[in-house]
């Protein structure tokens, strides 16, 4: 029997349900609302404006800032090499900017207030120009305050010039994020003050009864002022984990019909979450990687940082209904989707999973102190050790004696399977490559750890996804279609080290946040450099470089996986080489708003190539040659 209460409540319903597809742009409403893939209509020209507008997450309403009235942001789709122009006026009280995360634009146009540019002022409308020379699946969002937080990101999608070498037969956009109702100023305010608000997942004393954990470790982690369950600044305590803005009572559905490749493109647009992606019993093949095309490669689930994207390809066999799930690295919550052989269809959301906990390793514990036993080979940083002074197991040969290689069958050595991207080239007899180190860290206000003895660990999936029972992406596996475009070895490393005081919530490279950094790190253009980073916190660290890619050293030698951003975890060392091939200022950061906020923030400076002063050249003396000795017969095939 129909009330008035049901009725008045079924009104309330609609109203806000039509008020939430209306603030769903086209190409990510559900498949139920007509979307049965991306448009792949292209422009030239935007029209974009940023603004404050309400929304509605979940049955709740909530203030939202963006672009055009819709969160997320317009879908931007346009071919590449072509020359496009955005307009973008600001229609909010303060500031803004859009950068466009991932694309090579001249560095004018890349969006970043005080580096680039001055940024948007109110009322105001900055013209974007620009072509990029690349393809594939990139989003932009604001640079400016903490903006991006609510809601100001959307989207791009550049189509290649020639043929795609991914087949699908269907596409859709998944843009990742976290929302919050809080003001993010205020969320800001919480950290600096208690920078454990957010963590409502941390140990207890009944557990050390219980002996779930020991009182040694409960201390030592105690006097590090840390909990080892302190995985997320921000956590599902404050988030609503969201896909294409809508939450999981939303159900954002799309089709899948056994038979069909559906190309999936996945953003993580979130400020400080960390996503683990899956679909149970749907295995994903992964065909790019931060836009790039990389070798397919099947897995069914990745960790995926801050500002990546992932496109996978899924294949379906049957007409069962599946469940998209992105998970919270920290597991305080999840967003769900639903893909089936029809629109309206939902799956079942799967149970949030065991918290993850920080490790030793975490801790970035002086391994040399510790037993043999407790660690693998992985662990051991070979290139610190000395072994010349290593005892061979000649008997006969003083200690200090060099080994007798000439005894060794070296033509049975499988030189196939070493990894040079990682050999150490300082120490073989090769042209030196200059190391810029800062000055030895302190601990001190801003650096309340340092690691000693940091490793690699880009054969790890990532937190919490250690011993899953199914194939989890790890970076080692990443390998690129293409060959990378430079071979050169570095000329040269700079080393940068990631660093906090977790207690008063101070995040900086080199111990020093971006408001007192002095001087840029600085490349001169068409210079190859290794980029070495060690991070000193317990945390996982989304890294972006702007302005250009880089080649992860992981093992891929001439594939080695080109990327824009990557997750240095706990305690690690790795690096990448970059050919600092544009010219302009350029800003690195983490990508953990937050974190940004605070100062982990530097700018590295590609100076253009130094001209030649040929005036200065000394002039040869042509009268002292000896003409009669040239090989005249030879000097046509110099000639072009």
């Amino acid at each position: 029997m129909l009330t008035r209460r049901k009725l008045i409540m079924s009104a309330a319903s609609g109203t806000a349900l039509a008020g939430l597809s209306g603030l769903i742009p086209t190409w990510a409403k559900t498949a139920g609302e007509g979307n049965l893939g991306v448009s792949a209509q292209r422009q030239k020209y935007f029209d974009l404006k940023v603004g404050k507008f309400s929304v509605t997450i979940n049955g709740r309403a909530g203030n939202a800032i963006g672009v055009n009235g819709t969160m997320p942001a317009p879908l931007l789709r346009f071919k590449e090499g072509e020359e496009i122009t955005l307009d973008v006026t600001n229609g909010l009280g303060v500031d803004t900017s859009i950068h466009w995360h991932g694309l090579l634009v001249p560095f004018q146009m890349d969006g970043v207030p005080g580096v680039t540019y001055p940024g948007i002022k109110p009322g105001q409308t900055f013209k974007y120009k620009f072509a990029v020379p690349q393809a594939g699946t990139y989003w932009y969002h604001s640079h400016s305050g903490l903006q991006e937080q609510s809601g100001h990101y959307g989207p791009i999608i550049i189509d290649p010039k020639d043929t795609d070498p991914v087949h699908y037969d269907r596409e859709y956009v998944m843009v990742l994020s976290d929302w919050s109702f809080e003001d993010p100023h205020r969320i800001f305010a919480k950290l600096k003050s208690m920078s454990g608000s957010f963590n409502q997942q941390k140990h207890t004393a009944g557990q050390v009864l219980s002996g779930e954990r020991s009182l040694s470790e409960s201390a030592m982690w105690g006097g590090m002022r840390m909990s080892s369950t302190d995985i997320s600044d921000v956590t599902g305590a404050s988030y609503t984990y969201l896909i294409n803005g809508r939450g999981t009572a939303d159900n954002w559905n799309g089709v899948a019909r056994p038979g069909e490749r559906v190309r999936l493109r996945i953003i993580n647009a979130s400020a400080m979450t960390i996503f683990n992606v899956r679909m149970p019993g749907m295995p994903m093949t992964i065909v790019a990687a931060d836009g790039l095309n990389v070798q397919p490669l099947e897995v069914d689930e990745f960790q995926m940082g801050v500002a990546e994207t992932y496109d996978v390809i899924i294949e379906p066999k049957d007409e069962n209904t599946y469940a998209f799930v992105a998970e919270s690295i920290d597991r305080s919550g999840q967003v769900v989707a639903s893909f089936g052989p029809r629109a309206g269809v939902r799956a079942a959301p799967p149970p949030l999973r065991e918290r993850p906990t920080l490790t030793m390793k975490d801790m970035g514990m002086d391994h040399a102190k510790m037993g043999h036993g407790d660690m693998g080979d992985d662990d051991m940083d070979h290139a610190n050790m000395d072994h010349s002074k290593m005892d061979m197991g000649e008997d006969d040969a003083p200690d200090d004696a060099p080994m007798d290689h000439s005894t060794m069958e070296h033509s049975t050595m499988d030189h196939s399977k070493m990894n040079h991207d990682d050999m150490d080239m300082n120490k073989m007899n090769m042209p030196a490559m200059k190391t810029s180190a800062p000055p030895p860290l302190r601990r001190g206000p801003g650096v309340a750890n340092i690691n000693m003895n940091p490793i690699s660990r880009l054969d790890e999936p990532g937190a919490g996804l250690e011993n899953m029972p199914h194939r989890v992406l790890r970076y080692s596996q990443l390998r690129s279609l293409a060959p990378k475009p430079d071979t050169r070895a570095p000329s040269r490393e700079i080393i940068l080290h990631l660093t906090s005081n977790m207690e008063r919530y101070m995040w900086s490279f080199n111990g020093v946040k971006f408001a007192h950094v002095k001087e840029a790190i600085k490349m001169t253009e068409g210079e190859r450099v290794r980029m070495t980073l060690i991070n000193n916190t317990m945390m996982p660290h989304p890294i972006h470089l702007h302005g250009m890619f880089f080649d992860l050293l992981n093992g891929g030698g001439d594939h080695a996986p080109r990327k824009h951003t990557v997750i240095v975890k706990p305690a690690e060392k790795l690096s990448y080489d970059v050919t600092a091939d544009n010219v302009g200022d350029w800003a690195f950061h983490c990508h953990l708003l937050y974190h940004m906020h605070a100062g982990m923030m530097q700018v590295v400076s590609v100076l253009p190539r130094p001209m030649i002063d040929h005036s200065k050249m000394p002039v040869m003396d042509h009268s002292k040659m000896d003409h009669s000795k040239m090989d005249h017969g030879n000097m046509g095939g110099m000639i072009k």
